[in-house]
């Protein structure tokens, strides 16, 4: 077998716990290699002691092939798994850059509609594939990543394409008891997840209000369907191939959560960090103007919202 290198760009919540469970599954397979992308604290730590990962199953701890800040100590990667912060991809990107060769993949597994497209043209000739997870995870502290409430699919694929690869690539997260879904309509699969968070996200912020109260109270809830009205319109214009039932759906979601649960952009705009604002939001009145359809609702909540950073 060809020896296979795998990177994990980012350690918290979701690439703590993906690279996790590959880095337990494949320690004594000298095959198949992983690597932790990380930095500071948290860096020092891994390196020292190893990743403490939390599960609702169990609690394991694991050392990869090398934890690193310096990725030009990997060398060629074969796949190249980022789970930062949208907003840091540029930076991100240049970061990576050591370890990508002709016959690199990369995969993202960050939130927003575009992705895979800004890394391509970042990346021209790289090979890049489109991803999104359902996961609640977190950083508790250096050293030690939580997983929580149970939700751990990781979805996966090439728009409407499939390889030997992409299906030998699921077989190498399924073995290591990651649930992963190699899916040949992804677009689909990340619009339907971008509608939750892109609306939720958009509108806890703006509200400053957790998501139990975005339905508790009609103009909050017109505002959500204004929104989710907007947003089906661009989807469908950039080929997501769906229907009104996925408004239904994403109030179906909301309904189902705990009422005071919010979405890690507000919890943001609150602690006054840097925001996945352009990413969420901003991004729907740019495919909007692009395909000529009118965003009214995102265009005055970005504007005010914009504004608030700005102050």
């Amino acid at each position: 077998m060809i020896k296979i290198k795998i990177v994990i760009v980012g350690l918290g919540g979701v690439g703590g716990y993906y690279g996790g469970l590959l880095a337990k599954h494949y320690a004594a397979n000298p095959d198949i290699e992983i690597y932790f992308v990380a930095r500071g604290a948290h860096l020092k730590k891994v390196q020292e002691d190893g990743l403490t990962v939390i599960t609702e199953t169990g609690t394991f701890t694991v050392k990869p092939t090398l934890a690193t800040d310096q990725v030009s100590e990997i060398g060629i990667a074969d796949y190249v798994i980022m789970t930062t912060k949208s907003y840091d991809l540029e930076s991100t990107i240049d970061q990576i850059k050591p370890c990508v060769g002709a016959n690199t993949v990369i995969l993202p597994l960050l939130n927003g509609a575009d992705i895979s497209q800004r890394i391509r043209t970042l990346l021209p000739g790289i090979e890049v594939w489109s991803g999104c997870v359902y996961i609640v995870g977190r950083l508790n502290k250096p050293g030690v990543v939580e997983s929580s409430g149970n939700v751990h699919s990781l979805f996966f694929g090439y728009e409407n394409r499939t390889s030997d690869r992409l299906v030998a690539f699921e077989k190498v997260l399924k073995d290591a008891e990651i649930e992963a879904t190699f899916s040949e309509k992804i677009l689909s699969v990340i619009w339907k997840k971008f509608f939750f968070i892109s609306s939720t996200a958009t509108l806890t912020s703006y509200f400053n209000v957790s998501f139990g109260a975005l339905l508790t109270d009609e103009i909050r809830k017109s505002t959500l369907l204004a929104l989710l009205d907007e947003l089906l319109l661009v989807a469908n214009a950039e080929g997501a191939d769906m229907d009104r039932s996925v408004i239904d759906k994403t109030i179906h979601q909301l309904e189902e959560l705990p009422f005071e649960t919010t979405a890690s952009m507000h919890s943001d705009f609150q602690a006054g960090r840097n925001t996945e604002l352009q990413t969420l939001t901003g991004i729907v009145m740019e495919l909007g103007q692009k395909h000529g359809i009118a965003t009214p609702t995102y265009k005055k909540i970005f504007s005010e919202l914009s504004q608030r950073i700005n102050n």
